[in-house]
């Protein structure tokens, strides 16, 4: 069948972003069609886009989406025709009206969640999970220190660390992020113009630092990140919005109170079914009670994509983004 769908064919800026007609073929062995209700655009696209991580082109992008299951191949009992879905995972190719994916992938959408939240939650939120909930354990009191608190990943982090019991402070760009951050949870907004992040930490912190530093901003950030830590701390750098960390003398941990460096991939944590389930479970549960709130705040049609991604890497979205195939 045919579809509309993005893709690229080869690297570069939002214009090599082209839609086009594409064959769709019937679902094989495992796997089942989706036809696409709403689209998830993370940070990570534009990585894919760049070549910062490369893939085989031509290619399509995007690693989430929600939807209804339109066919099913051969072996798959654990969705049907009908049901409403939503998953993460790769090869990129969500940036279309219809695909197919492996079904043990699919995770059904809840009855008190919409299509357009699940594709705006998954992947950011997963992301929050395993930061807070794995990569570093938070626990109640600890001060954390968050950047881009007011996107994607940092609004559902903020609200997600608050409940946990966390110290938030976060790193925003502008003074309408200081007060989104803060509506979501945040006791401390830091300017990211700040010339001495690490000492404004420590100010709040009675000179201690923080517990951790989920860092996505990468390069121009990474050394003041460990200098925020306090002796063990945890340094997660999990994103590279102003490229990727240079390279790295052990020593430097060594010598900042045997700190902890950790470069974590979400896909790591929900390599299993049984792990997937049980973590979009974990995530649904704080949506379901309130405790993390959904914020889509920029819509784009898919034939878009690309001033989407303009938008994105100006730092002009806030929350969540979602493009929609119709």
């Amino acid at each position: 069948m045919k579809a509309k769908a993005i893709r690229i064919h080869k690297y570069g800026g939002p214009e090599v972003l082209q839609f086009e007609d594409v064959e769709v073929a019937e679902p094989g062995e495992g796997e089942a069609r989706i036809r696409h209700t709403a689209i998830g655009l993370n940070f990570i696209d534009t990585y894919h886009r760049s070549g910062l991580y490369p893939m085989e082109l031509p290619t399509g992008l995007g690693s989430e989406a929600a939807g209804v299951v339109d066919a099913v191949g051969p072996g798959v009992t654990g969705v049907k025709p009908g049901d409403r879905v939503v998953y993460t995972g790769r090869p990129a190719d969500a940036y279309s009206e219809y695909r197919n994916f492996p079904a043990w992938q699919l995770v059904p959408i809840p009855d008190n969640v919409t299509d357009e939240q699940a594709a705006a939650v998954l992947l950011k939120g997963l992301t929050a999970w395993y930061l807070l909930k794995r990569t570093y354990k938070v626990q109640p009191g600890d001060p954390i220190l968050l950047y881009a608190a007011a996107g994607g990943v940092g609004s559902l982090a903020s609200q997600w660390a608050k409940d946990l019991g966390a110290v938030v402070i976060g790193v925003v760009s502008t003074d309408a992020k200081a007060e989104l951050a803060k509506a979501n949870g945040c006791d401390h907004v830091i300017m990211a113009d700040n010339p001495d992040i690490a000492g404004a930490v420590r100010k709040l912190t009675d000179g201690k630092g923080v517990a951790a530093v989920y860092d996505s901003v990468g390069k121009d950030t990474f050394m003041t990140s460990l200098d925020a830590l306090r002796p063990h701390g945890v340094m997660a750098t999990f994103g590279n919005a102003t490229g990727p960390v240079d390279p790295v003398a052990p020593a430097e941990l060594a010598k900042r109170g045997s700190l902890y460096l950790i470069r974590p991939v979400l896909f790591d944590y929900i390599a299993t079914r049984e792990d997937l389930v049980a973590a979009a479970g974990e995530l649904f549960e704080v949506v379901g009670r309130g405790a993390v709130t959904i914020s889509i705040n920029q819509r784009y049609a898919l034939k878009d994509a690309a001033q989407a991604h303009r938008d994105l890497e100006a730092r002009k979205t806030t929350g969540s983004t979602i493009l929609l195939p119709t």
